[in-house]
């Protein structure tokens, strides 16, 4: 990475990262294919739904006959925690239009929120439109064709467990964790460690007593709260 903010910038800094949607993607289309869906319904679902782990979640709510009411609220919370990273984001395009912020909380995603937090350890904590938006597009296009391309193989494949394919989000999750770790000068390694223990912690123990969907938002709000004040208390 380096301190430019340009379209061209976004795209060779997101590249690395589409690995994982490919992955996914092709994986939620084999998955959607088997469970009887057609190549256009997984397209539309990644197109309009774009939600990721939460399509895999759909296709089994449908698959078991859930009303349209328990999905559309299940498939919010497992996403409430994109309002979070939305509001995170929000504070660097304060001085752009409206419709342009819409865009960006739009679609933005997991990654290129993450991508987005280690590339201001190089911009002086700024980002621009151009940037983030690019990034956000590339994700957007890149899982919709993914997702048509694992329909399409889905044909051929039976069992998806067998390729492996769900860890390459995991894969590339730690490996973004990685990088921002090694690129935040702000904070010294320990501090960012103690850190990573403890939401780790607090996952293993949520897991155990409450639903995943209200876990992941609790625990972002838990995580940050201690980060905050561990960082005033050591830095």
């Amino acid at each position: 990475m380096n301190n430019q903010l340009s379209v061209g910038a976004a795209l060779r800094e997101t590249i690395p990262t589409i690995f994982g949607y490919i992955g996914i993607g092709i994986a939620f289309g084999i998955v959607g294919k088997s469970s009887g869906l057609k190549d256009i319904e997984i397209l539309s679902m990644s197109l309009i739904t774009y939600a990721g782990s939460a399509q895999f979640i759909m296709i089994s709510l449908l698959l078991n006959q859930t009303p349209l009411a328990s999905i559309i609220l299940t498939v919010f919370l497992i996403n409430s925690r994109m309002i979070l990273m939305s509001m995170n984001t929000s504070r660097f395009f304060k001085k752009e239009p409206l419709l342009k912020n819409i865009l960006i909380g739009t679609f933005l995603t997991d990654e290129s929120f993450a991508l987005s937090m280690n590339k201001i350890n190089y911009t002086n904590d700024s980002l621009s439109f151009e940037w983030l938006n690019t990034s956000n597009l590339i994700a957007y296009f890149t899982w919709s064709l993914a997702s048509l391309a694992g329909g399409f193989f889905g044909n051929f494949i039976q069992d998806s467990q067998k390729l492996g394919l769900s860890f390459a989000l995991i894969a590339m999750f730690i490996g973004l964790l990685y990088l921002q770790m090694i690129n935040d000068r702000a904070l010294p390694i320990k501090i960012q460690l103690l850190v990573i223990f403890f939401v780790f912690c607090l996952i293993y123990l949520g897991l155990i007593f409450i639903p995943s969907s209200f876990l992941i938002i609790l625990v972002t709000i838990i995580g940050c709260a201690f980060g905050v004040g561990v960082k005033h208390a050591f830095v």
